[in-house]
């Protein structure tokens, strides 16, 4: 089971030094693809021109722009909820960035109020997550919230 008040206090010291979204984002995406389990991607789409665009991630090549309302991810940013998804091929207009993703979790993450960017979790298998990684994950990114810097996002 993942240790997720650990990864929160894990990202939450990487962030003390340098509270840039890059950094930090690109750590947090290898912190969660090395110690969650079965995991095929792991990572972050950034709000830019009133889309998502592919931020740092660990695990294959994945789509560049997502527009809002499109995918778990689009769904996720517009919505502003947390979308658990336990089979992707069921889920109304599923973008397959990767054809071997089963299931998937992604997070909005918030600075002034607004949705910045969401991270978005993948796994080959089906039913991979459930409410503790939904609770966990929630924890994280609001460790994300609080010590990193996303001004230049909520702009």
């Amino acid at each position: 089971m993942t240790d997720y008040k650990l990864l929160a206090a894990q990202i939450r010291s990487l962030a003390e030094d340098e509270p840039n979204y890059i950094p930090v984002m690109s750590n947090a995406s290898a912190l969660l693809y090395e110690n969650m389990e079965d995991l095929n991607w792991a990572g972050f789409y950034i709000m830019n021109k009133g889309s998502l665009m592919l931020g740092p991630f660990q695990g294959k090549v994945a789509c560049i722009r997502i527009e809002l309302g499109k995918g778990v991810c689009g769904t996720a940013a517009q919505s502003n909820e947390t979308q658990l998804v336990k089979d992707v091929h069921q889920f109304p207009g599923h973008i397959a960035c990767d054809s071997a993703s089963n299931s998937e979790i992604v997070v909005p993450i918030h600075s002034e109020g607004k949705v910045v960017a969401v991270l978005d979790i993948d796994s080959p298998s089906l039913s991979r997550f459930d409410e503790n990684d939904k609770e966990g994950l929630e924890q994280f990114v609001k460790a994300l919230e609080e010590t990193v810097d996303f001004s230049e996002l909520s702009r």
